[in-house]
Parts: structure tokens; C-alpha cells; sequence
């Protein structure tokens, strides 16, 4: 039977699993399976679950060993940022090999962001296993439970990205496919040929413009991997109809060298406005892609720092 006194009398076990179960609670609820399937269920969940676990048990054990002055436990979570490090080039690894299978290819850009999301998470579960079982050694369980349901929360709060509606207004244009090419709105998408093609595309195409809301915005939108993010999400979403070997029915994005504006052009399966609308606002905008260069105006002539 658990009592107050075998609790003051065992505060490091506390401690220590506390720390391992929210380490391990903050990697559970960071790892979700969505439209686009990945990690896939089952095998590639339970890989990130028992690095999250092995994450969550470094954390927590760190604070007793530096409690009784084993500073060797630095060193052990050293070793498992470069673990988590290798995580990271097995996503990427993973994710270019079976993107040269896909009708619609992710791209680099939207591959190396996935990656370093996986490597960061793990980061995230080391840090709130440490937070936890300092506090309930320390402190008091009941504080290092109290903690946890913070740090889950603050986790839940840096899986919410920016998407594409936060910098740029989208909104539906007109497809023509005339005398060989192909415009959204006032675009100029391509050229195609064969009139069995601009037949499909007058058929299953639809069109969006992305008005960017910022100068920042624009630089941001221009860049060729976020675009070709945009044209993947949006393929699995609402499928695409294309085979493999037809380079006219690929979706395509292209500027507006004007107004800076982004013309896309789909092909897809499902032609639902509603959900073709809300599948282009809620494409995740990729880190490495967002560029400010309004701030880096702005403070011209001041030293860099790292």
C-alpha cells in the first residue's frame, strides 16, 4: 500500500516516472497519422513511440543522476541528441527514397522540414520528461503532475504551424485552355499540345490564386519548394488526375512576376469547392521556406548575429 511516508521515502522512483510517463505522454499526442499517412500505422508508430519512451527515460533519470553528482549523465544526453540526429536522416532517407514513387513528388524542402520535425519532437519529450522529474524530486509529485499537464499543453500549442491562409488570400480563378495554353486567372501556366490534354484540363481543372498579404509574403511564396508542398498536399488530398508519363496533366504553380500573386493549377479527383478551398488554406507553410526580408531592410547596416 502506497503511503505518504513510502512516497517521501521513494521521491527519485517518483520522480524518474513521472518524468518517463509525460516524456512518453508528450511524444504520444506530438505523433498523429493524418491524410497524408505518415508515420505509417502500425511499424513506423511504434519506432517514434519507443524513441519517444527511450527520450522520456533519458530526461527523467538526468535529474537524480546530477542530484548525487554523476555528471556523466550530460553525457549520456549527448549521445542521445545524436541518436535523435540519426532519426532525423532516416526520416529524410526514408521519405526522398519513396518520393520518386509519388505522381505528385513532396520535394526536398517539404521532405527536410518533415524531418527536422521528428528530431525536434523527440527534443520536446527530453525536455518535459526533465521538467517533471525535477519538480516531483524536488518539490512534490503532485507539482511534477501539474507541470506535466503544462508542458503537454505548451507541446500541443508548438504542433500548430502557420498554414498558407496566413500569408496570402486564397481564392478560386477561372481555367482557359485555348489555342494551346494554359492561364489561371490572368497566369500563364503552359503550353500543351495535344487537344486530348486541354480537353481534360477544360474538364478537370480547377484554379486558385494566392494574393500574398505581405512583401514578405511574396519572397515566401515564390520559393520553389513551398510550392511544390502546396501541389502535393493539395494531389493528396483531392487526388489527381494523372498517370504517370503525362507531363501536361501535372499540377502546376506558377508567379505572377507582376503582382508577385501565385497561380495553381489542379487536376484533381474531387471537384467539392468547399473542401478544394479549405485544403489549400490549411497547407502547412514550411519553416525553411518563410523568408522576411522587410526585417533584414530594416535593421541594414547592424552586425549579424547567429
Amino acid at each position: 500500500m502506497i503511503t505518504a511516508k513510502w512516497l517521501a521515502g521513494h521521491h527519485e522512483l517518483i520522480g524518474v516516472t513521472l518524468g518517463t510517463l509525460f516524456g512518453f505522454l508528450a511524444r504520444v499526442v506530438m505523433l498523429r497519422s493524418d491524410y497524408r499517412q505518415y508515420p505509417a500505422y502500425p511499424h513506423g508508430k511504434i519506432i517514434h513511440l519507443a524513441l519517444g519512451l527511450i527520450a522520456g527515460a533519458l530526461g527523467a533519470v538526468a535529474v537524480p543522476a546530477l542530484m548525487s553528482k554523476d555528471y556523466t549523465a550530460i553525457t549520456f544526453l549527448s549521445l542521445a541528441a545524436q541518436q535523435f540526429r540519426e532519426v532525423r536522416n532516416m526520416e529524410r532517407g526514408t521519405l526522398t527514397a519513396i518520393d520518386h514513387q509519388e505522381l505528385v513528388p513532396r520535394g526536398a524542402t517539404y521532405i527536410e522540414g518533415i524531418a527536422v520535425v521528428f528530431e525536434g519532437r523527440n527534443y520536446l519529450s527530453i525536455a518535459t520528461a526533465l521538467i517533471v522529474s525535477f519538480a516531483a524530486t524536488i518539490i512534490g509529485w503532485i507539482w511534477g503532475v501539474l507541470l506535466g499537464i503544462v508542458c503537454i499543453a505548451i507541446v500541443l500549442r508548438f504542433m500548430k504551424g502557420k498554414t498558407i491562409k496566413d500569408i496570402a488570400e486564397v481564392a478560386f480563378a477561372p481555367v482557359k485552355a485555348e489555342n494551346a495554353s494554359v492561364t489561371v486567372g490572368p497566369v500563364y501556366m503552359m503550353n500543351v499540345g495535344l487537344e486530348s490534354n486541354l480537353d481534360i484540363i477544360r474538364k478537370q481543372a480547377i484554379g486558385f490564386i494566392l494574393t500574398p498579404v505581405s512583401d514578405d509574403a511574396k519572397v515566401t511564396l515564390s520559393n520553389l519548394g513551398l510550392r511544390q508542398a502546396i501541389l502535393h498536399d493539395l494531389s493528396t488530398r483531392l487526388g489527381v488526375y494523372r498517370d504517370d508519363g503525362e507531363p501536361a496533366l501535372l499540377p502546376i504553380a506558377k508567379l505572377d512576376l507582376a503582382t508577385g500573386a501565385l497561380g495553381v493549377l489542379l487536376l484533381p479527383r474531387e471537384h467539392g469547392m468547399e473542401k478544394a478551398l479549405k485544403a489549400m488554406q490549411d497547407v502547412p507553410l514550411l519553416e525553411s521556406a518563410v523568408r522576411r526580408p522587410t526585417k533584414a531592410n530594416k535593421t541594414k547596416g547592424e552586425p549579424a548575429h547567429g
